[in-house]
Order: C-alpha cells, then sequence, then structure tokens
C-alpha cells in the first residue's frame, strides 16, 4: 500500500491509545492520538446533533479531566472496519466504556455502547485521528462491586 493507504494495523493503535489515555486520565497521550486541529463530537443518541464539540488540541485536552467526575473508567475496544470515502482514510470502531461512580455502599456502572467514526489525516509524517463522531448507540447502569469491598 503507498503511504496514503495505511492498514488497520497502522490506525488500530489510535483507538487503543485513546481508551488507554482516557482511562489513566493521560493528557499528553489523550492529545498524541489527534491531529493539531481535529475535532471530537459525541453524538447522544447516534442519530442526534452533537451534544458536545472539541476542535483542537486546546479544547481535546479538557477531555482526561473531565473523566475525573468518576471513580473509574474502562473502555473495551470491539471489532473495527477501516476503509476510504474519497477524503482519506476512514474507520469505525466499537466500545464499551464503562465509567464507575459512588462509593463502597452505592457504586454504579454507567455503560456507554458507542462507535467512533474515524477520519485520519497525517501529521509530521504520522497517522492522526483528524476527526472522530463518537456514537452512542445506547445505555445502561449496572450495580458495581468498587475493589475492597
Amino acid at each position: 500500500m503507498s503511504d496514503d493507504q495505511p492498514l488497520p494495523s497502522d490506525l488500530w493503535p489510535l483507538s487503543v491509545g485513546y481508551a488507554r489515555a482516557v482511562d489513566r486520565r493521560d493528557a499528553e497521550g489523550f492529545l498524541a492520538v489527534f491531529a493539531p486541529g481535529a475535532v471530537l463530537s459525541v453524538h447522544n443518541p447516534a442519530d442526534g446533533a452533537p451534544g458536545a464539540v472539541y476542535r483542537g488540541h486546546d479544547d481535546l485536552a479538557r477531555i482526561p479531566a473531565r473523566m475525573s467526575r468518576y471513580e473509574a473508567t474502562f473502555h473495551f475496544l470491539g471489532q473495527a472496519d477501516y476503509g476510504s470515502d474519497g477524503d482519506g482514510p476512514t474507520g469505525e470502531i466499537y466500545c464499551m466504556a464503562h465509567h464507575r461512580t459512588g462509593g463502597p455502599d452505592d457504586a454504579a456502572d454507567y455503560v456507554m455502547l458507542i462507535r467512533y467514526q474515524d477520519h485520519y489525516g497525517r501529521d509530521n509524517g504520522e497517522w492522526r485521528i483528524a476527526e472522530r463522531r463518537v456514537l452512542v448507540d445506547w445505555t445502561e447502569t449496572r450495580p458495581a462491586n468498587p475493589p475492597g469491598r
């Protein structure tokens, strides 16, 4: 493949890095997967208008800190499909995003079943996410047993 046509193995690490950085509240690692002018939008419900839009690294840097409202998060990635839409490489990645809230006696797991729809671009010769649409297909809340309980 040419440099303009990445392999899935070139793009999958971006989603892995995103999930790891969110779960660890690692702003530097989080920004590393995005092009400087990247846009991330959250659509809840998936077919609705975005409820939140983040533009560029300064805006995106707020996301890991916002996750601190949860005791812990756990992003579990599933299948991925990569292609091209004529404007460049694209991907759709499935994810179950767990968000634990509450204390030892009232812990809950807020689960978001989402799809990331990505457009990728080159930044200093490396593939980065140029646009990410977070599509929330549904959510559920489950009881949780925090560690040490």
